[in-house]
C-alpha cells in the first residue's frame, strides 16, 4: 500500500492554487498591465528558487460525500527564495481573490513571513497590492462582528513588521491600489518602490469623496505625489524594474544586522584621478553646479545608486562602492535652495543616517550646504527642530563616517557635517568655503557704521567683503588646524577608497541601538 491516493489529492489542491482567483481573474489582471503575484514571485527571485509555504491554504468546497470540488486560494503567497544565491523572505498579495483584502486572506500567513524573516535573519520582500488589512466593508456582515484594529490577539503582525526594520533589510512593492494597511506595510520599508501606473494612499478614492474631495487614484496617491511627499523612494514604468531595483537595494545590505555588506570585485582603479573635478566647481560661489557626476567620478564606476531622488532634494542619498565595499552617500544638490537644509532634507538625512547605522554601512558625506534654509516657509515648517534632530542622529551614529567639504559649510547645519566627539575622516577642496555665517548680508549688520560713514558706501562694502573673503580661504583654517587637509580633488577617490579600506574592520556586526524610523 501506497500513499498515492493522498499524493494525488495534494497535488490536486496545488494545482487549484495555481489557478488563483480563476482564468477570468487572471485575465483581467493581465489586461490592466499587471502580473499575477505568482508572476511576480518568479521574476523577483531567482529561477526555480521558490519554496512556498501554505501553498493550499485557503476556502475549500465539498460535496455531499465530503470530496473537495474545488478550493479558492488564501490572497497571501509568502517563502522563501534567493536572490543572487542569497536566501530571502517573499510575500505577496493575490489581487485576483478579493482584490487583495484581508477578508480572503488568512493572517497567520502574512505573520509567518515575518515571523521567518526576523528569527532566521533574512530579508523581507513584501509585494503589495490591495489593503491587507481588517477586510473591506462587507466583513462586518460576513463576520456578524466590527473588527477591532490592535483587538485581542491582533497585534503580532504590526510588532514584527516594525520589529523587523531594525533586524533584516525591508523592501516594499507598491504594484498596484494600495491602500490601509497595505500603505504602512509599503511605507515600512526602508526601501519602496511603486510603478507609476500605482497608487497608494490610507484610504481610496470613495472614502475620500465622502468628505467632500473627489480624485480619481493617481490624484489622490499616484507616484508623483508619493515620491515627492516621501511616502514612497522610487517610481518605475514597468514591474520588472521593481524587481530589478529590489535586487540591487539588496546587494549592497547584509542579510541582517548580525552580518556585513558584500564586498564584491572592483575592476575600478581605486587611485583613478579624474581631471574633470578640477572643473567641477565654479569660482562663481552664485553659480550652481551638478553634484552626481562629482558622485560618479569618485565612487566605483556604474556603483551609484540613488534613493528617494524627489524628496527632501537639496540632500542627495544613496549606496555606492568604493573598491567593491559598499557605502552610504550623502551629498548635497545645489541646484534646490543652493544645498540649505528643509525640513524635508533634515527628514531624509536622519532616516538614511538610521540605515547606515542599522546595517554597519561607513558614510561618505559630500558637502555643500550653506546652514538651515531661511524665511517664513522654512519657520513654518519648524526646520530646526527637524534639524535638532538630524544632529541627534548624526551624532547617535558609531559607523565609519568621511566629509569631503566641496564649497559651502555655514552655521548650524554646517556643524551636522560629522558625528561630534569621536574621530571621522574630513577634507576639504580649494573650493571650500565657511563659516558661522555667509558673508552676504552680515557684512551690512557687522560693518554698517563704516559703510554708512564711508564717501562711497558700495565701494566700501566691496573692500570689507574683498579683505574678509581673503581671510575665508580654506589654507588659513589649515594653518590653525581648524581643517585637517585642504586636498587635489583628483585625490578624492583615491582617499575615499583608503577610507573604505580603513574602514572595514570597524564594522562590527550586531543588533542595531537604533531602530529604523519608517
Amino acid at each position: 500500500m501506497t500513499w498515492k491516493p493522498e499524493l494525488d489529492d495534494l497535488s490536486r489542491r496545488e494545482a487549484f492554487a495555481r489557478e488563483m482567483g480563476g482564468a477570468d481573474k487572471v485575465k483581467r489582471q493581465h489586461d490592466q498591465g499587471r502580473l499575477t503575484v505568482r508572476e511576480r514571485i518568479d521574476k523577483l527571485i531567482d529561477a526555480g528558487s521558490f519554496h512556498e509555504v501554505g501553498a493550499v491554504s485557503g476556502v475549500g468546497e465539498y460535496d455531499a460525500d465530503g470530496e473537495l470540488t474545488h478550493l479558492t486560494p488564501a490572497n497571501c503567497v509568502f517563502g522563501r527564495g534567493r536572490i543572487e544565491g542569497r536566501p530571502v523572505v517573499v510575500v505577496g498579495d493575490d489581487f485576483t481573490v478579493r482584490g487583495g483584502s484581508a477578508d480572503a486572506s488568512i493572517s497567520a500567513k502574512p505573520l509567518m513571513a515575518e515571523e521567518m524573516a526576523h528569527d532566521f535573519r533574512l530579508p523581507i520582500i513584501r509585494v503589495i497590492e490591495g489593503s491587507g488589512g481588517g477586510g473591506s466593508v462587507k466583513t462586518i456582515e460576513t463576520k456578524g462582528a466590527a473588527n477591532l484594529p490592535g483587538g485581542v490577539g491582533g497585534t503580532r503582525w504590526y510588532w514584527y513588521t516594525i520589529a523587523n526594520m531594525a533586524q533584516v533589510p525591508v523592501v516594499g512593492l507598491g504594484l498596484g491600489s494600495v491602500a490601509g494597511l497595505g500603505a504602512a506595510r509599503l511605507a515600512a520599508s526602508h526601501y519602496s518602490v511603486m510603478t507609476k501606473n500605482s497608487a497608494m494612499f490610507v484610504a481610496g478614492p470613495p472614502v475620500v469623496a465622502r468628505f467632500g474631495a473627489t480624485l480619481d487614484k493617481k490624484a489622490l496617491g499616484g507616484s508623483e505625489i508619493q515620491t515627492r511627499a516621501g511616502g514612497v523612494d522610487h517610481a518605475v514604468e514597468t514591474e520588472e524594474e521593481a524587481f530589478a531595483c529590489a535586487r540591487r537595494f539588496l546587494s549592497y545590505l547584509p542579510s541582517s544586522v548580525y552580518g556585513l555588506p558584500p564586498t564584491t570585485i572592483c575592476t575600478d582603479d581605486p587611485e583613478r584621478a579624474d581631471a574633470r573635478l578640477l572643473n567641477a566647481v565654479p569660482r562663481d560661489r552664485k553659480q550652481v553646479y551638478k553634484m552626481r557626476p562629482i558622485i560618479d567620478a569618485v565612487v566605483d564606476r556604474g556603483s551609484f545608486f540613488e534613493m528617494a531622488a524627489n524628496f527632501g532634494r537639496p540632500i542627495i542619498t544613496g549606496f555606492a562602492r568604493l573598491e567593491g565595499r559598499a557605502v552610504l552617500v550623502l551629498a548635497s544638490d545645489p541646484f534646490h535652495h543652493g544645498g540649505s537644509w528643509t525640513a524635508d532634507a533634515c527628514q531624509k538625512v536622519v532616516r538614511f543616517v538610521d540605515l547606515a547605522e542599522t546595517f554597519h554601512l561607513p558614510v561618505v558625506y559630500l558637502m555643500d550646504c550653506p546652514g538651515f534654509m531661511i524665511g517664513l516657509d522654512a519657520e513654518k515648517a519648524a526646520t530646526i527642530r527637524h534639524g535638532v534632530r538630524v544632529m541627534a542622529a548624526v551624532n547617535q551614529t558609531t559607523v565609519p563616517w568621511c566629509t569631503i567639504i566641496i564649497r559651502n559649510a555655514f552655521g548650524v547645519a554646517g556643524v551636522v557635517h560629522q558625528p561630534a566627539n569621536r574621530l571621522s575622516m574630513r577634507y576639504a577642496w580649494p573650493s571650500a568655503y565657511w563659516g558661522s555665517l555667509p558673508l552676504e548680508g552680515g557684512i551690512e549688520a557687522a560693518y554698517r557704521a563704516e559703510i554708512e560713514a564711508a564717501e562711497d558706501p558700495k565701494a566700501k562694502q566691496q573692500e570689507i567683503e574683498d579683505r574678509l573673503n581673503k581671510l575665508r580661504s580654506p589654507f588659513r583654517s589649515a594653518e590653525k588646524f581648524w581643517v585637517e587637509e585642504v586636498i587635489n580633488p583628483m585625490k578624492t577617490r583615491s582617499l575615499l577608497c583608503e577610507f573604505a579600506r580603513l574602514a572595514e574592520p570597524l564594522r562590527m556586526p550586531g543588533p542595531s541601538r537604533l531602530a529604523m524610523r519608517p
